[in-house]
């Protein structure tokens, strides 16, 4: 197998003015050598966090952004809040570097404050955090990335990357009993919302290309608003809005493991464009639409949204395309937030979607959302890609235009040298062979969603046993929920998604309002108009 007929080329992502991979002396888009580890739900990632920040020392760099950051989330135990953490850091001298989404007003359900907030106490602490509001009309800055660099000792550096953001309802774990610090959300979620999410952890030379990221984005000579209203605002609060001097970017540590890394990124077409992607960057729409072309067994979703017929076309391309393919979608049941008029819109990029994939796949579909053992739904806000057990992809960005084309977001793709030597050595069309990243992840994943024991995964080694396995557990607990819930519960905690049904009328009013506000498009006019990426 060469990396490049999974991974794209400088090329095929599509923006030339990028730093990231001329950086590369070997002249190629993705780093090999590096050691990734999946950190499923904030309950694993957040105290890796907190014990790596501990060890940092005057002179070492913390850098991050996020979508939105609450200052008293805890990582681990009592005084573990994330602004002590991070203030703590910068008071011994780390040089902490932050950026994170200025957002829209609390009233909508947004995080303005708590990101002001976060940024305030930072600066007091000596380090410096920045609203950055860079952004379309409409946008966020959706990465949730931190780069830890130590100058003499390399071997403590370590990039964390995924889903989570440092804020409320991230803290839970396999159990799914959410995080006492709630944000939040629809009824249905309960008062401790149930919460299922991934972060990577990765360490060798790609931390070097996460940290370019930062990079870029901190150096962008553009205002961070042009919001009069809000400059005015920040003067008068003698806010900091001039990014200070980062230090020079130290080598990038030495490969220490088997796994290739490719950063994939989303920014947008916009009139003040970023210089270093002044058409945008749509780099993970690219990956994907690459990588779903090569499967042959399964491909394994779980995402926050799945919507979009322009986004999922990649996919009912395959599935039609390749009769034995199959295809797992594991997403929330409900929208994260209700209401008669928020409701629809979340609920129209969907319908079209499953509408799209179902017509192609047919009952090689099978869509899922989560419950705990109490039966509360479980939300879903990871998102991860999983094909054949080859590729794999774990970033902030979802299954939607809006993470395609609109909002700044990171993923990172991996590919890992090592081959799982368990049968079936090979689900895959090109004769590459399971690796152990990938399958070792659907596995974790599969354990957890179907209520199973370490070591309990014979019968899901073969992508299309575990696609049964799936189909059999979700509906025996239908089945017990159809009963009244009388006798044991039956082990798993899927469930079967029913595709939303709105009315006509009701799509008449929530599909404006869909493309306009939930699922707006970043891409320019004449890729928008044909329909690619």
């Amino acid at each position: 197998m060469s990396d490049s007929d999974w991974l794209m080329s400088s090329r095929e992502r599509g923006n030339p003015a990028t730093r990231l991979d001329r950086r590369h002396a070997d002249g190629l888009a993705w780093t090999a050598g590096n050691e990734v580890r999946p950190l499923v739900h904030g309950a694993s990632y957040f105290p890796e966090l907190a014990r790596c920040v501990r060890l940092m020392r005057a002179g070492d760099l913390l850098l991050f952004t996020d979508w939105r950051g609450d200052p008293d989330q805890a990582l681990d135990d009592e005084g573990s809040e994330v602004a002590d953490v991070l203030c703590a850091a910068a008071a011994r001298g780390v040089v902490v570097k932050g950026l994170v989404w200025r957002s829209h007003l609390d009233r909508f359900a947004f995080s303005e404050q708590e990101n002001r907030h976060l940024g305030e106490q930072i600066e007091a602490a000596g380090g410096e955090c920045l609203r950055d509001m860079r952004v379309r009309p409409g946008g966020s800055h959706h990465q949730k990335f931190i780069v830890l660099r130590h100058p003499g000792r390399p071997d403590l550096d370590v990039a964390f990357a995924g889903g989570i953001d440092l804020c409320h309802s991230r803290y839970d774990a396999a159990d799914h009993h959410g995080d006492r610090q709630r944000q939040p959300m629809a009824a249905v979620y309960g008062s401790r919302p149930p919460w299922h999410d991934v972060q990577l952890a990765v360490r060798g030379p790609a931390v070097g290309d996460i940290e370019t990221v930062f990079r870029e984005r901190w150096e962008d000579p553009t205002p961070l608003t042009r919001n009069p209203i809000d400059r005015a605002v920040d003067a008068a609060r003698r806010e900091d809005n001039t990014p200070g001097a980062l230090p020079d970017q130290l080598p990038d540590p030495p490969p220490r493991g088997r796994q290739t890394v490719q950063v994939l990124r989303t920014y947008p077409k916009r009139r003040h464009g970023y210089p270093f992607a002044p058409e945008g960057e749509r780099s993970i729409a690219h990956a994907y639409e690459k990588a779903v072309a090569r499967a042959q067994s399964l491909i394994y979703l779980e995402d926050q949204y799945f919507w979009c017929k322009d986004v999922v076309r990649c996919f009912a391309v395959a599935l039609r395309a390749t009769p034995g393919l199959h295809l797992i979608a594991v997403l929330p049941h409900y929208p994260d937030q209700d209401g008669r008029l928020s409701l629809p819109p979340n609920l129209v990029g969907r319908q079209q979607a499953l509408e799209l994939i179902r017509r192609a796949g047919g009952d090689r579909v099978a869509v899922y959302g989560v419950e705990n053992r109490a039966g509360t739904p479980v939300y879903v806000h990871a998102k991860v890609c999983l094909i054949d057990d080859v590729w794999a992809s774990v970033g902030s960005d979802n299954v939607n235009r809006r993470s395609w084309t609109h909002d700044s977001e990171l993923s990172c793709a991996i590919l890992d040298e090592a081959r799982d030597p368990r049968e079936p050595v090979v689900v895959d069309r090109f004769g590459d062979g399971a690796r152990v990243f990938a399958r070792e992840l659907r596995l974790e994943l599969a354990r957890e969603h179907l209520d199973r024991p370490a070591g309990d995964e014979a019968d899901l080694l073969d992508p299309r046993a575990a696609f049964a396995a799936f189909a059999d557990s979700a509906r025996a607990l239908d089945r017990w929920h159809a009963d009244g819930r009388r006798g044991p519960r039956p082990p798993g905690r899927l469930r079967p998604y029913d595709t939303p049904r709105l009315s006509r009328r009701t799509l008449a009013w929530a599909t404006p309002l869909y493309r306009a506000i939930c699922d707006p498009d970043g891409r320019p006019g004449p890729l928008r108009r044909r329909h690619r990426f």
